[in-house]
């Protein structure tokens, strides 16, 4: 993927060129249909998402939690936290997405503390809610 993608997406903005292009390196650019499922709660989790481009909705339970958006992620949680999906999440447009597995996401993780952070700040909004 093109690093350069990634300055305008909010959680990798303030990387400096080198991470954005480690970043650009663990990931790849996937694009789906609407009414893709690209995450079943209760299922094992193997890869974080970033919305480049359209929508998608978040399902609990049955019960819709919220709508998703360019620029927001989805998959942190059971990839730092749980190992299951706590969420189903499914395409409601075409999107664009950023797409990185596992072990690639804890790499990143590990090796820039400060995209974690912002990483865990979000699960804490997230759990809480």
């Amino acid at each position: 993927m093109d690093a350069n993608s990634l300055k305008s997406i909010p959680l990798f903005a303030d990387l400096s060129e080198h991470e954005r292009g480690q970043v650009a390196r663990w990931a790849d650019e996937v694009e789906v249909q609407p009414g893709k499922h690209l995450a079943d709660q209760g299922q094992f989790a193997y890869e974080f998402f970033v919305i480049e481009e359209g929508s998608a909705v978040v399902t609990k339970n049955g019960e819709h939690i919220t709508d998703l958006g360019a620029g927001d992620f989805f998959g942190e949680i059971a990839l730092m936290e749980t190992d299951r999906r706590t969420a189903t999440v499914t395409a409601s447009s075409p999107m664009r997405l950023i797409v990185m597995h596992g072990r690639d996401f804890r790499e990143m993780a590990s090796e820039m503390p400060h995209v974690a952070e912002k990483i865990r700040t979000a699960i804490k909004e997230r759990t809480e809610s």
